[in-house]
């Protein structure tokens, strides 16, 4: 269990951290929030994480609760205090705490902060990526923002419980369409028999992940293709190879879609080959 938490404005004992029982973010999930990973000590990808909580904050005119440089202070303070090495830093802004209700409160209240760290064991994320992981379909149910990363996550809870049901590590969400939007928790991404690197567009049907767009960069500087195109099930089904990119998994692959195999059923030779540039970045 972690030992501290910051909220709003104190670093205090995990055990006894809390919010107002009229924070809207607890109330009506009026809140938005990041997920950071640490590696070696250091928060990965920082900056490009506080650029998304920023354009999140001002998709919900939520005012940020402190400058930048102040929050790049408590996350180092927060990740030196867990003596975190390899794990993930949390953090999460509300609109603060009024008496409920749908309407934004006037006065503008200060806005909530809680920025919390945990560490992980990179040899199990390890031993999952080479054993790769398993995939199940459901309906795309969420609201039409996805691309605002809220912490109104009732659809992914759900996707994500459907899934260890079933046995399964992770869901993609399928809309009308019937296209493959994203993970539960993540960007869903699949590799065609000619070699090319196939996501979802960032079109507001997803949540544009930092991790995706590394993989971008990372794909595209060793000469692959990357289109941002839609996909079905059974294309995923079909395809070479396919995976997954979020901040807790890096570049993580996928071996099962639906009980079908992908590929011969282990890691694929690109897969494997990105997630090895992603670690190697830290």
């Amino acid at each position: 269990m972690p030992r501290y938490a910051y909220v709003n404005g104190r670093y205090v004992p995990f055990a006894g951290a809390a919010v107002h029982v009229e924070d809207r973010g607890l109330q009506l999930a009026d809140g938005i929030y990041e997920v950071v990973s640490v590696s070696d000590g250091m928060p990965l990808d920082r900056d490009a994480h506080l650029d998304r909580l920023d354009r999140s904050l001002g998709e919900l005119d939520i005012t940020p609760p402190m400058s930048r440089s102040a929050l790049e202070v408590v996350i180092g303070e927060i990740i030196r205090r867990e003596r975190v090495r390899y794990g993930m830093v949390y953090i999460q802004v509300t609109r603060g705490v009024a008496r409920r209700d749908h309407a934004f409160p006037v006065p503008e209240r200060r806005p909530g902060l809680i920025v919390m760290a945990r560490a992980i064991r990179p040899e199990r994320q390890a031993a999952k990526a080479a054993r790769g992981i398993t995939v199940i379909s459901v309906p795309e149910t969420r609201w039409s923002r996805v691309d605002i990363k809220t912490t109104a996550l009732t659809g992914n809870v759900l996707a994500r419980q459907a899934a260890i049901e079933a046995g399964a590590d992770e869901a993609w969400f399928v809309d009308g369409r019937g296209v493959v939007t994203e993970g539960a928790s993540s960007n869903a991404w699949i590799v065609s028999r000619g070699g090319a690197l196939i996501t979802h567009p960032t079109d507001g049907r997803i949540l544009g992940g930092i991790t995706r767009e590394i993989a971008i960069q990372l794909a595209e500087s060793e000469g692959l293709r990357v289109e941002d195109q839609p996909f079905t099930i059974a294309e995923a089904q079909s395809a070479s190879e396919a995976f997954i990119t979020s901040a807790g998994n890096g570049i993580m692959p996928v071996v099962d879609i639906d009980h079908s195999t992908i590929g011969d059923g282990t890691p694929g030779p690109l897969v494997t080959m990105l997630r090895k540039r992603f670690d190697g970045r830290s």
